[in-house]
């Protein structure tokens, strides 16, 4: 056994554990920083945790839970966006020997009341009035429910008829744990020693692509695994600052939790995505996590912005762009023959001069001191990621799901490729099965589906290989490529297979106008595609078009000179691929795609049933004669 791996074999029984181990290690080094908006409007002023005061708010919140009648292996859900007390409440959860259910703050009413209902959550923290609104409307539904702690308490008072005590607030909470240390002070530290590897941590219930969501059970050694194997690789530093956006009802999110506290460095909390680019600055961050959306929108953001400052500034851009991704492949390529990450002098001098022009200014965005980023949860267009590569934003995309905890693969640092999730983290199996699909096994994986045995044995074999769904190939060396989802491969008519995300990530690193894209075409004889544009990028061409500027989305999506600019990247996309993969037609939408129509999933994946139902008379209008 390697170096690396003995940590993962000498692992404590929970993520509890975890977070105790770190609070003794460095009491006084930060571990949180989170904002608090200012009044009037103002730049919000960041505040932050030591990694003891963590811990008092941590043990307060752990003994509230208790002095509520929480036991071990009882769920109590949390429904917030990322917030620094998200963390601190998980955390108080855990050490209250409880399990953690996520729900998505932007989770409707019904939907909410049954992952609650399902779970048997017995506790409810919400974010604020908002999320409390959903469970009082549902409330006769949800028995078992005893408690609702709102972490905002404004608007949220006892309602008539309510019992005493059914809503109380994240400071009350907290108050009443402190009072229960003051009797039993020894009660938290006690619970966690006696956790266990195999009980419930967390109930994450998978947002899917069609019907009722699935409870995926997580299991207390997931998070510790998870927590060491993070750190085992070095992919994180001690002096790191990272900052984390992402749900963390999304097991994305989760994880990076485990790793942050087994490595103890310091991490900024602000789940409102529209503070991101305000954020990035302020923060400078070393590490960030992020969706491949998020990518695509800074690559197309440059773009236009270099467009907006006339045809020579958007020449350059391009320019820089191709030479950057020249950069990118040519380097990875010489690291990997020879671990030497070095380019042509001709190259290197065009790039010195990109770098000046266009690459500095687009580091200084992400805060000037960004070391890596990880990608995740969905594949990354590799033109994106060359382009980034080339600009010195080294993007490692990884690999996971929510029933193996997520952090599966993941790029190692220098030697990472462009086009590939990286290798398997240490203590994690993993094997192509006869017909590509990807199998997972190690302590990561799931338990199985919570009270859905038959759903269960469907994906997961008694001897522990977990069948992610995923197509993938393996190189000699280990780097995994995902190909694509078994289930959204498709035949056409002509008995050609296609993978519609190949296509989708090529469109997307080809026109920054795009927001989202569905290829269609099974038992079709050719492909078209439903295309949705990035309103602001939209808005932004469209300034520039007489007659459009200041026009509503639909209407400027419906005017031919907009379908003739995108009809033109089209043709550009079709040039790089097999003539069976080529888009004949397409239609482009009358807004564009999000999570709240359900279109979306939380984690920014596309719902394909859903959006092909949606717009079906689209779709057959395309194939109109032409079935075969």
């Amino acid at each position: 056994m390697s170096e690396k791996q003995s940590p993962i074999e000498n692992r404590p029984p929970s993520m509890a554990h975890l977070f105790l181990d770190r609070v003794e290690a460095t009491p006084d080094a930060e571990a949180y920083r989170y904002p608090v908006p200012a009044p009037g409007g103002g730049p919000d002023d960041w505040r932050g945790y030591t990694w003891a005061e963590a811990a008092d708010r941590v043990f307060a919140i752990a003994a509230g839970l208790m002095d509520l009648g929480i036991r071990p292996e009882e769920r109590v859900a949390i429904a917030s966006a990322t917030r620094v007390d998200w963390i601190l409440s998980d955390l108080g959860i855990m050490c209250a020997g409880g399990a953690t259910t996520t729900v998505y703050p932007q989770t409707n009413a019904e939907e909410t009341a049954y992952i609650l209902k399902d779970s048997g959550s017995r506790v409810l923290i919400a974010e604020n009035a908002a999320q409390l609104v959903k469970v009082r409307e549902q409330r006769a539904a949800l028995p078992e429910l005893a408690h609702v702690v709102v972490i905002d308490p404004e608007g949220a008072a006892t309602a008539e008829g309510e019992p005493e005590g059914w809503v109380l607030s994240l400071a009350e909470l907290a108050e009443r744990g402190r009072e229960y240390l003051e009797k039993h002070p020894d009660s938290v530290r006690e619970t966690v020693q006696g956790l266990r590897r195999e009980q419930l941590a967390t109930l994450i219930y998978t947002s899917g692509t069609t019907g009722r969501p699935k409870g995926v059970r997580l299991r207390q050694d997931c998070w510790s695994y998870m927590g060491h194997a993070i750190a085992a690789i070095d992919l994180l530093e001690p002096e790191d600052v990272s900052y984390l956006w992402l749900p963390l009802a999304h097991v994305f999110g989760k994880v990076l939790i485990s790793g942050q506290i087994k490595v103890g460095h310091v991490c900024a909390v602000d789940g409102r995505v529209e503070k991101i680019v305000e954020n990035l600055p302020t923060v400078r961050p070393t590490t960030m996590a992020a969706v491949p959306r998020i990518f695509e929108k800074v690559y197309n953001g440059a773009a236009n912005a270099a467009k907006e400052g006339g045809a020579a500034k958007y020449r350059i851009f391009l320019w820089a762009a191709e030479v950057a991704k020249e950069y990118g492949r040519v380097t990875q390529e010489n690291f990997r023959r020879t671990g030497n990450r070095s380019a042509p002098l001709g190259l290197r001098a065009r790039h010195a001069v990109a770098d000046r022009l266009v690459y500095s200014k687009l580091r200084a965005r992400f805060g000037g001191r960004m070391r890596a980023a990880v990608s995740g949860s969905a594949a990354l267009a590799p033109e994106i990621g060359y382009f980034f590569s080339g600009a010195g934003i080294h993007i490692l995309e990884g690999y996971g799901l929510t029933e193996s905890s997520a952090a599966n693969f993941v790029n190692p640092g220098a030697a990472y490729r462009t086009g590939t999730v990286g290798k398997a983290l240490p203590g994690l199996e993993v094997r192509i099965a006869d017909d590509g699909e990807i199998l997972l096994r190690g302590p990561g994986v799931m338990e199985g589906y919570h009270g859905l045995p038959e759903k269960t044995a469907e994906v997961l074999e008694p001897d522990g290989w977990f069948h992610t769904g995923d197509i993938g190939e393996l190189s000699e060396d280990g780097y995994l490529r995902i190909t694509d989802r078994k289930k959204d491969l498709f035949k056409t008519s002509g008995g050609k297979y296609i993978a519609p995300t190949e296509v989708e990530g090529r469109f997307k690193a080809v026109c920054p106008y795009v927001s989202n894209i569905l290829v269609i075409g099974a038992d079709r004889n050719f492909c078209t595609a439903l295309i949705a544009l990035d309103p602001v990028a939209l808005a932004a061409w469209a300034a520039e078009t007489p007659g459009l500027a200041g026009r509503p989305y639909a209407e400027i999506v419906a005017d031919d000179r907009t379908v003739a600019m995108i009809d033109g990247y089209v043709r550009q996309l079709n040039e790089g691929l097999q003539k069976w993969q080529t888009i004949k037609k397409f239609r482009l939408l009358p807004r564009d795609l999000d999570v709240e129509h359900g279109e979306l999933t939380p984690s920014l994946k596309l719902k394909r049933p859903v959006v092909e139902n949606e717009y079906r008379e689209l779709i057959e209008e395309m194939y109109e004669g032409a079935r075969a």
